[in-house]
């Protein structure tokens, strides 16, 4: 198709054509965050799948979006959106706590956010692979925005003398890749841990890379 079909305008219902809009992009999102993540998967999806399932017509969903890839796409970005909205809210209560806590904060809320939903984590980490380079590159894109808050988490820490001054890009991409890595493999049933002691090894492995001194007991 060349492009969307031209959306409507006007009030119906006392709703605006905008409100209406909205709604059935929440609508078409959250079926597709159901069969994406769950099954039948991105690949085995149809239109008509999908439009069944949010309980709409194909004309609508053309309204909408042009590809499932454009649906696939835009669900990335809202799921991502949550886990860093959760790890931000983290950050912003941890305050002025030592680099420790803060690390145990971030990633306990970012972890339980990501495995709360399996179907959340299967966007993120499964999903998405592979569909297109254009994906890829939004992936990537995703990923980077999580290495430059650790950066410029690193720069705090060594400003209040908690962490060696040095640059941590290269080690900050390993971490993220470890810790998406690690939570897929925990949320997989691969890792015999409990989601605490998950979060609890990530932190410690944080604190190596700064050379970080541990947190309190308790």
């Amino acid at each position: 198709m060349a492009g969307r079909l031209r959306q409507p305008t006007g009030r119906y219902a006392g709703r605006s054509a905008e409100d209406r809009q909205a709604e059935r992009r929440r609508r078409f999102l959250a079926a597709a965050l159901q069969l994406f993540g769950d099954a039948p998967g991105y690949r085995s999806t149809t239109v008509a799948a999908l439009c069944e399932a949010a309980g709409l017509s194909s004309r609508q969903f053309y309204e909408e979006f042009r590809t499932l890839e454009d649906v696939l796409a835009e669900l990335h970005l809202q799921v991502n959106d949550w886990a860093e909205q959760a790890a931000l809210a983290a950050l912003a209560e941890a305050g002025g706590l030592p680099v420790a806590e803060r690390a145990a904060a971030v990633f306990g809320a970012y972890a339980a956010h990501v495995t709360g939903d399996r179907r959340r984590l299967r966007i993120t980490f499964v999903e998405i692979i592979g569909v297109s380079p254009r994906l890829e590159q939004q992936r990537l894109a995703r990923r980077s925005r999580w290495v430059d808050l650790l950066c410029a988490e690193a720069t705090a820490a060594v400003a209040r003398g908690e962490a060696v001054p040095r640059d941590y890009r290269v080690a900050a991409a390993a971490f993220i890749g470890g810790v998406n890595g690690l939570l897929h493999d925990w949320a997989e049933g691969w890792v015999e841990a409990t989601l605490d002691e998950v979060v609890a090894e990530l932190v410690r492995i944080l604190l190596g890379i700064l050379d970080a001194p541990p947190a309190a007991a308790g």
